[in-house]
């Protein structure tokens, strides 16, 4: 197993110096899951909630929350992001809203986590635009899909 990159020798927290990398093609998809109950899957796909068109409202905080990545992780390092999207999924058999990410850099460092952080203020967007309906909503099963690019490659996740 590698070693943590954000505890320096002192086992303390510590920005990682990437200026010594190169910078090259990287890219990063991740995905998240809503739970809802029947009554509210409906209004969601039938856009019927007070507040208005969630999908299109998570999709946009997604994207906009993954810009900010920088600003709410920390230890995490602002990057120019080249290309990031959100897509929202209306999952009937499951009564889930599916999130999807994808992200794409030309830099010294990977954008995994503008990808993740995309899926889970996508996420959070539509809990908020919903708890009046529903407060007992399930976020959950946020995960990196896939990576490519880096010193440590590509990765793409099996299960």
């Amino acid at each position: 197993m590698n070693e943590l990159t954000h505890v320096n020798k002192s086992g303390k927290a510590n920005m990682v110096d990437v200026s010594g990398k190169a910078e090259t093609l990287r890219t990063a998809e991740a995905f998240g899951e809503l739970f809802a109950s029947d009554e509210l899957f409906e209004m969601i796909k039938n856009n019927e909630l007070k507040k208005g068109d969630v999908l299109t409202a998570a999709k946009i905080a997604g994207i906009q929350g993954g810009k900010k990545t920088s600003e709410l992780i920390p230890l995490c390092h602002n990057i120019f992001i080249s290309k990031l999207d959100v897509e929202l999924k209306l999952n009937d058999e499951k009564k889930s809203v599916e999130i999807y990410s994808s992200a794409k850099t030309e830099s010294s460092t990977g954008i995994e986590m503008e990808a993740l952080t995309a899926v889970s203020i996508a996420a959070l967007t539509v809990y908020d635009m919903c708890k009046a309906v529903d407060k007992s909503i399930l976020i959950g099963n946020i995960k990196l899909l896939k990576k490519t690019g880096g010193k440590s490659g590509d990765f793409i996740r099996k299960n």
